[in-house]
């Protein structure tokens, strides 16, 4: 350390015993996890700051954007999750908890825009509730990693309109582009949502600065979340992105892509009779199938967080 950052042995050695009083405080905790997280938080952040030698103002400067963050948090609006999405950590923390089992499909990040209790449709119904887009069936299997079907299996699913907003980020207390529905007794579901399109995460508080004070870009590949949780399966939290899709290539803000999410969707021209014979307005439509492999677990509940 003294090497690395030019300060005497003296000095180094006043810091690490400050690491190791810090530490120490612990000791005491009744909780071990507790205990051992504290212990390595209080580490890594030590090194961090000796690392980098941060200064009394930068120390400022992020006690104040963590003030800022925690202030523009509303109840449908999480700084703190999506500070957590672009640094990475949030994914870090989805593929610790989510080791890959066979070919069960791959979690990736819940996002800040969940709502609970959306509202039931039944198969083939209609999620988008009027919000704007064009008009996409979705359409798959439920099964176990075993390949058996998983009737009765709970899909949640929920998406930003052809604006790239949610309903939540709208003032008017609408309810859209959001819902749940049940696998059929064969596994199977479908359902009418909106073709996805990339929109950024918000960006005009203090996460939004770092991006642009780093010149990354806020935008998302276009994608659709869904939550499927069923009896004696491990909660699966993922999304469908868009082959084809241009931001593919320049780069997801939250890091939330996986080749084996990535689908094809199919475009049909206006006029196109659906396979389900749905009205869509003589518009056009789009089509993708998403086959859901849940590996075994603990589950069955709903896993609400940010």
């Amino acid at each position: 350390m003294a090497d690395i950052a030019g300060i005497s042995a003296e000095q180094a050695h006043r810091e690490q015993a400050l690491v190791e009083e810090v530490v120490a405080s612990f000791e005491r905790c009744q909780d071990d996890r507790l205990r051992v997280v504290l212990q390595a938080l209080t580490r890594h952040l030590h090194a961090f700051l000796r690392e980098v030698r941060l200064t009394e103002e930068e120390w400022n400067a992020a006690i104040a954007f963590l003030t800022e963050a925690g202030h523009i948090t509303t109840d449908t609006r999480q700084e703190f999750v999506l500070l957590s999405d672009v640094l990475g950590a949030s994914m870090q923390v989805v593929g610790m908890n989510n080791p890959e089992v066979g070919d069960a499909t791959e979690a990736t990040v819940f996002g800040p825009f969940f709502v609970a209790d959306a509202p039931e449709i039944p198969l083939g119904g209609d999620m988008s509730f009027g919000a704007a887009g064009e008009p996409c069936l979705i359409e798959g299997t439920v099964t176990g990693t075993d390949g058996r079907p998983i009737p009765h299996a709970r899909i949640e699913v929920w998406e930003a309109d052809e604006d790239g907003f949610y309903d939540v980020q709208y003032t008017d207390g609408r309810l859209a582009a959001r819902a749940h529905l049940f696998s059929d007794a064969d596994g199977s579901y479908r359902f009418w949502g909106l073709f996805p399109t990339p929109y950024p995460i918000p960006h005009d508080g203090p996460v939004g600065r770092m991006l642009q004070a780093t010149g990354r870009s806020p935008m998302r590949a276009s994608h659709l979340h869904f939550m499927v949780t069923a009896p004696g399966c491990r909660t699966l939290v993922t999304h469908i992105f868009v082959r084809g899709d241009e931001q593919l290539a320049i780069g997801d803000s939250v890091f939330g892509v996986k080749e084996s999410l990535i689908k094809e969707f199919v475009h049909s021209a206006a006029g196109t009779p659906t396979p389900d014979g749905r009205d869509v307005g003589g518009r056009e439509w789009s089509r993708a199938r998403f086959d859901i492999v849940l590996p075994p677990g603990e589950g069955g509940g709903l896993h609400v967080s940010g």
